[in-house]
């Protein structure tokens, strides 16, 4: 007879998207001749770059002026991974999903390790259920980012949905001693059911 097990539902802001929150430095470039042909750079009489001004406008909840800001600093080429992240955002909250996945790709594409980009991946991997990739991209983002405790969760959930519940109790103890006593119940009990199923 086959044993059900019932996983509890994730906290919603687990599964939530994780948005650039400020512009990336750019790697220093080693020490040696100065590039005499780099382009022009265009100086602006603000502060803000096109992309610190998207992402004003995004925390202020304006989706539309954010999207064409993400957009016009992807156009002058100003933060082009973190803009094509937080743009798929935009794109996935507002159910377009095959642009919103476009747009994290896009994001790899200018920097294939960027965090948040694999991160958001593998949620939206997750949403729609294909947990393969998903699993994939959590992965990636641990490697990136060792510290994050929600990819050890989420790939927790991501590796019981594949049956795969001992190695899904290891991450979830991962998780465990990456965040506070406040979020240990609900890892203990996952880590409990997936420990009867198998």
């Amino acid at each position: 007879m086959a044993k059900v097990v019932k996983f509890p539902l994730p906290d919603p802001e687990k599964f939530g998207p994780v948005r650039v929150q400020k512009k990336r430095s750019v790697e220093p470039k080693p020490p040696g001749q100065l590039n005499l042909f780099t382009g022009a750079k265009i100086v602006r009489l603000h502060q803000l770059s096109e992309f610190e001004e998207a992402l004003m406008i995004d925390n202020q909840g304006d989706v539309n002026e954010a999207r064409k800001l993400y957009q016009k600093a992807i156009d002058d080429g100003d933060s082009l991974a973190d803009a094509y992240c937080n743009l798929g955002i935009l794109e996935w909250q507002e159910g377009y999903t095959t642009k919103a996945i476009d747009n994290f790709t896009l994001s790899l594409k200018n920097d294939p390790r960027h965090f948040e980009a694999h991160y958001n991946l593998a949620n939206l991997y997750g949403e729609i259920g294909n947990f393969p990739l998903a699993k994939v991209h959590y992965e990636v983002s641990i490697e990136i980012e060792p510290s994050f405790p929600n990819s050890y969760f989420n790939l927790g959930l991501t590796l019981a949905m594949n049956k795969e519940f001992p190695e899904a109790v290891l991450v979830l103890q991962r998780y465990r001693q990456l965040t506070s006593p406040d979020n240990y119940k609900q890892a203990d009990d996952l880590i409990s059911k997936l420990q009867q199923a198998y």
